[in-house]
């Protein structure tokens, strides 16, 4: 199972520019559409005259099967071909995107936005497959880097094309970008991906079950995370059925994995030292990232009261912009250094900004974070594709389509996992602070009738009764005392953000040196052309090489 001397797994591309740049247009589109739902929802809501549980409802079917089909792209890929993966997929995709504003009804809007989130689920594990079966060995990490960069690039792109979009283009081109984008991957794929053969074999020895049950447990559990802060998680009798039915379906594809004869994803993938501590190190990555992804914006919008199109040029700015320069910084890092040395440079950054961050106050403004987003575009562009190419060089090649399950696993449930931990930490801790000041303001006190007099004393030119005045200037307080609970909320995610940073350095230091392969660190290493294909076709299906 060793690849053609610098070459690919699978048939060679015939033009592998258009392939690296199918990568990069597909990754970016999972990353765009992800990221402009979740900050434009509201807007949304609007538009369909949706309530505030359609609106949460709708979030949920519009990402939750993304994880059902995306631990299986990786096997479907290498028995049809990414090119028979890809292709009518984006056409369909594209043709929803632009159904999708012109739909009135409630039950055809969700339908649409399943499928939506179906196909979507099948792009980012497709384009990477790209990248290992047909892409020169020289260009992984380039093209791996892409998959690193689309991530944190569109979460802090979102909110400035929101503005963008309501401003001047109006919200349906939420959807309508992709009507553009997603034909221009399919073409692109046409053009740079080879024509391959059906695998029979592998096709003959498929675990459906296996499949079935990670993708629909995983399911379950996502959307019970999705919908947990909501309905009070376990006090709600449809988390918790969701929360159980999804950990029996995971347990139960475990034991389908021990017992079938040919284990589609096989534990023992996960079972070497490096590559568990590398799943646990992205989940690190997760959660600290979230200091700029969720607490910033956050923060900014609940608690100043900004929109997302006021603080979107400057999260552009200071977190996307440097990516540019942080993301090939890292790419020659890794073909230089040890990639532990550069998780320990981007855990480092995360912690310093984390640390910054807890001398948060309500007078900070969106150009007040930049020091901190400037460190955070540092962390975002080293550590991720780091562990990437850290589990990858240390997983067995023979387990490739496994590795790649558990991976596309972590990818989307450690993501809706640390988004809803930080949200449910937040909630929690407003609640306590709430509850701490409001011990300091007494009922009666000579402090509270005072701060009350002032506040009604600046409403007294409108002319209102006494009474509406001590109401408005009650209502004050309580405006004020919640603005503060919360910010202190923020400082304790900050808080959090930098002990998750720490925690990341000490899995860092745990990991073990990697195998020798075409992803260690070779100085001086160049992209290798690809030579042309054998007579007899691709390869066995794997993504790595060898060691």
């Amino acid at each position: 199972m060793t690849p053609r001397p610098g070459g690919s797994f699978g048939l060679a591309c015939p033009r592998p520019v258009y392939a690296a740049a199918a990568v990069l247009l597909g990754s970016f589109i999972v990353g765009f559409d992800t990221r402009l739902f979740s900050v434009g929802l509201p807007d949304l809501r609007g538009a369909y005259g949706l309530s505030f549980d359609q609106g949460a409802w709708l979030n949920t079917f519009a990402t939750a099967p993304q994880i059902l089909i995306a631990p299986a792209v990786a096997w479907l890929a290498a028995t049809f071909g990414v090119r028979r993966l890809l292709f009518w997929p984006s056409l369909t995709y594209a043709a929803i995107s632009l159904a999708v504003p012109m739909v009135h009804t409630w039950e055809l809007l969700v339908t649409l936005h399943v499928v939506r989130a179906l196909l979507l689920g099948v792009f980012i594990p497709a384009t990477i497959m790209i990248i290992f079966r047909n892409l020169p060995i020289g260009w992984w990490v380039p093209a791996l880097a892409i998959y690193a960069f689309r991530l944190t690039f569109s979460l802090n792109t979102g909110p400035l094309l929101i503005g963008l979009y309501d401003a001047h283009l109006g919200w349906q081109w939420i959807y309508w970008q992709d009507m553009i984008l997603a034909p221009i991957v399919g073409l692109l794929v046409r053009l740079g991906t080879p024509r391959e053969r059906v695998d029979v074999e592998l096709l003959r020895r498929a675990d459906w079950g296996g499949m079935a049950l990670l993708g629909t447990g995983w399911m379950l559990i996502y959307a019970a995370l999705d919908q947990g802060n909501r309905l009070d998680w376990f006090e709600s009798g449809l988390i918790t059925c969701l929360m159980a039915g999804g950990a029996v379906l995971v347990v139960l594809f475990f034991l389908n994995e021990l017992l079938v004869r040919a284990p589609w994803a096989s534990h023992k993938v996960i079972a070497k030292r490096n590559v568990s501590l590398g799943i646990l190190i992205i989940f690190a990555y997760t959660a600290t990232s979230l200091s700029n992804s969720q607490l910033v914006p956050g923060f900014l919008m609940s608690v100043i009261g900004l929109r997302p199109e006021e603080i979107g040029w400057t999260v552009f700015v200071t977190s996307a912009l440097p990516l540019l320069v942080t993301t090939p910084l890292a790419v020659l890092l890794l073909g230089r250094l040890d990639a532990r040395l550069t998780m320990l440079i981007g855990f480092i950054a995360f912690a310093v900004a984390a640390k910054l961050g807890m001398g948060l106050t309500t007078l900070w403004a969106p150009w007040t974070f930049a020091p901190m987003m400037l460190l955070q575009s540092i962390g975002q562009g080293f550590t991720l594709l780091a562990a990437i190419v850290f589990i990858l060089a240390s997983s067995d090649p023979k387990q490739a389509t496994a590795a790649a399950a558990y991976i596309q696993v972590v990818r989307l449930g450690g993501a809706e996992t640390a988004t809803t931990l930080m949200a449910t930490f937040l909630v929690h801790r407003e609640q306590l602070h709430s509850y701490l000041l409001g011990l300091n303001m007494p009922a009666g006190g000579a402090n509270t009738h005072s701060a009350l007099d002032r506040l009604a004393h600046a409403f007294a030119g409108s002319e209102s009764s006494p009474e509406a005045l001590v109401a408005r200037g009650l209502s004050s307080l309580h405006a004020i005392v919640g603005q503060q609970a919360n910010a202190l909320a923020y400082i304790d995610g900050f808080q959090m953000a930098f002990c998750i940073a720490l925690a990341g350095l000490v899995l860092v230091a745990l990991l073990g040196r990697v195998p020798a392969g075409p992803l260690s660190p070779h100085p001086g290493r160049l992209p290798a052309a690809a030579p042309p294909a054998p007579a007899g076709g691709r390869t066995a299906a794997t993504q790595f090489p060898a060691k």
